[in-house]
Formats: structure tokens, C-alpha cells, sequence
């Protein structure tokens, strides 16, 4: 019984700390550059993650004007070309739960614990965190950042915009 239980015991540790650490969630940082222009407009920004095979997985954020008269704001959404294409023109309403206003210049994070509803239930495996952004009288950009669910423990991936966003970065959290 004894060497049953020993065995048992050392199993079960093997395994929690054999194992890589995991994360418990994930936090997003967006910088939305100052972009030098008569006539500024704030950027809409969807984030999304979508699986190697390019579909959409989970809306994780769209950032749009959803203050203007008549609910003019939606129409821009087509702007978010990709994003647009393979979710935004599906949904009854934009992107419900996720929704929210335009940002202005600067680093904003988006901060997902595991049991978030836009994280909780998805499968283990390669993902891409996908990030674009468009601006009236300005620019498109998308960035795509490679991601593993779920995700190790101090290994943060980043990529750097060019014209609509700044550096974005994906970082596990406890």
C-alpha cells in the first residue's frame, strides 16, 4: 500500500513540475502611434486570434466610434478589411462583448484572464494573433503574431506597425 501511494505521489509531481509552466492568461498591448497629419482621425482596431488555417476563432477586441449620430460609426467597420471579411459582416451586432470606444494615442492593453469568455474553451494549439487597424484619411495596417494557447509562461511575442500601429505585444500573465 505504502509503495502504491509513494508511486502515486511521485507521479503526480512529475507531471506538475516536469511540465513546461503554462500561463493563465494573456495580456495585449497596442501602441497607437501619433501620426503627424492636418486632419487626425483615431484609428478602429479589431483583434482577433484565427486558426493556422486563417479562420477566425475569436473576436478578442474591435475598437470603433460607436458615439455617432445614427449609429453612423458601423458603417466604417468595412475599413477593417480582414477582419470585416471573415467576422465583422457575419454579426448581428458588432462584435457583442467586445465592442468598445477608439483610442487615443498611446499603449493600450487588453488584459485576458483564461477564464474570460473570449478565452475560456479554446483548444490548445498554434494560433495568430491578428491586429488591424484603419483610420479615416489614413492608413490600413495588419500585423500577425504567431501564438501558442496556452501560452508559456515568460514568452511574450511582439511585432512592430509601421504607419497606423506601433509595437504590439502579446505577454502571458498569472
Amino acid at each position: 500500500m505504502k509503495l502504491i501511494l509513494k508511486t502515486t505521489v511521485a507521479c503526480a509531481l512529475a507531471g506538475l513540475f516536469g511540465s513546461r509552466a503554462h500561463a493563465a492568461g494573456l495580456e495585449i498591448k497596442v501602441d497607437i502611434p501619433r501620426i503627424d497629419v492636418a486632419e487626425y482621425h483615431r484609428p478602429y482596431v479589431a483583434i482577433w486570434l484565427e486558426s493556422p488555417d486563417r479562420k477566425t476563432v475569436r473576436d478578442l477586441a474591435v475598437w470603433y466610434d460607436h458615439d455617432m449620430a445614427r449609429d453612423e460609426g458601423k458603417k466604417w467597420l468595412k475599413d477593417l478589411r480582414q477582419w470585416w471579411r471573415i467576422s465583422g459582416r457575419r454579426q448581428d451586432s458588432v462584435a457583442d462583448g467586445v465592442s468598445g470606444a477608439t483610442q487615443p494615442v498611446g499603449t493600450h492593453a487588453l488584459r485576458l484572464d483564461a477564464q474570460d469568455e473570449r478565452l475560456a474553451g479554446l483548444a490548445p494549439g498554434e494560433y495568430e494573433l491578428v491586429v488591424e487597424a484603419a483610420r479615416e484619411k489614413g492608413g490600413r495596417e495588419l500585423l500577425r503574431l504567431p501564438l501558442a494557447w496556452p501560452p508559456e509562461a515568460g514568452k511574450a511575442v511582439k511585432a512592430q506597425g509601421e504607419s497606423e500601429l506601433g509595437l504590439v505585444q502579446a505577454t502571458p500573465i498569472q
